[in-house]
C-alpha cells in the first residue's frame, strides 16, 4: 500500500461528496482518487482506480451501499467504512456482514472520519463507540443467536472459544476483556498502564490466537465465551 491512501466516495447526494473531498483535501497522506453516486457506479471505480478505503452511504438508487460492499469486499477490491444517517441495527449488521471494516455516522467530527480512514487504510477495523456498544448489546442480549456468523466478522462458534481462549495469555486476556468493553488500543493502554505499541502487540496476538479479522469477531467472542459480561 502507498504511504498516500487512495479514497473513493460514494454518495448519492453531490454535496455530501463536495463536502468530504474539500475536508480530506487539507491531509497529506489521504487523496481522492474518484466520486461515485450509486452502488454500481462505486463497483466500476474501485475496479478502474483500485482505491484503500471507500467511503460508503446505504441507501442509493441502482445499488445500495450495503449490496455494493459485499461485492466490492468479494472482489478486494478495497477496504469499506459505511457512512450513513441511519443507524438502526439491520443497517449495522448487514455492513458488518457484508464485509465492512468501519462503520460511522454522518454527524461524526471530520477527526472522526480522518482517523478512520487512516485506521482502516492500514488495515485495522474501526467501529464507532455508539456501533460498538450495538454490538456488544446485540451480543449480550438473552438468547442472541447472531453469532460470528452473522456479523461476517470470522469468529468461530461453538465450543471453540474455550480452546481457542486457552492460547491466551493472562495480559492478552485482559486486554481482549478491554476490547469487548469497547476500549480503544489508547484506553487499554492507559486502564493497564503499558505503551500503545505493546497494546498492539497484544490485540495482534489476540486476533490470530482468536482466528479473528478484526475487533468486531473479538467483541463477539469475548461475549459469547463469557469473557465479558457473563455471555
Amino acid at each position: 500500500m502507498s504511504e498516500v491512501l487512495r479514497v473513493l466516495l460514494v454518495d448519492d447526494q453531490p454535496i455530501i461528496r463536495s463536502g468530504f473531498a474539500m475536508m480530506l483535501s487539507v491531509e497529506d497522506d489521504l487523496e481522492v482518487v474518484g466520486e461515485a453516486a450509486d452502488g454500481r457506479e462505486a463497483i466500476e471505480l474501485a475496479r478502474a482506480q483500485r482505491p484503500d478505503v471507500i467511503v460508503m452511504d446505504v441507501q442509493m438508487p441502482v445499488m445500495d451501499g450495503i449490496a455494493a460492499t459485499r461485492e466490492i469486499v468479494a472482489e478486494e477490491l478495497g477496504r469499506v467504512i459505511i457512512l450513513t444517517t441511519f443507524d438502526a441495527d439491520s443497517y449495522l449488521f448487514d455492513a458488518l456482514r457484508a464485509g465492512a471494516s468501519g462503520f460511522l455516522l454522518k454527524n461524526a467530527e471530520a477527526e472522526q472520519l480522518v482517523e478512520a480512514l487512516r485506521a482502516v487504510g492500514h488495515g485495522h477495523a474501526l467501529l464507532a463507540p455508539e456501533v460498538t456498544k450495538r454490538v456488544i448489546e446485540q451480543m449480550s442480549a438473552p438468547g442472541a443467536g447472531g453469532g460470528a456468523g452473522a456479523t461476517g466478522a470470522g469468529a468461530p462458534t461453538g465450543g471453540a472459544h474455550a480452546e481457542l481462549l486457552a492460547h491466551l495469555t493472562d495480559r492478552e486476556l485482559d486486554v481482549l476483556r478491554l476490547i469487548g468493553a469497547g476500549r480503544s488500543n489508547s484506553e487499554i493502554a492507559a486502564d493497564l498502564l503499558i505503551g500503545a505499541a505493546t497494546v498492539k502487540t497484544h490485540v495482534s496476538s489476540i486476533f490470530a490466537k482468536l482466528q479473528v479479522r478484526d475487533r468486531v469477531g473479538a467483541v463477539i467472542i469475548a461475549h459469547e465465551s463469557g469473557v465479558v459480561g457473563g455471555g
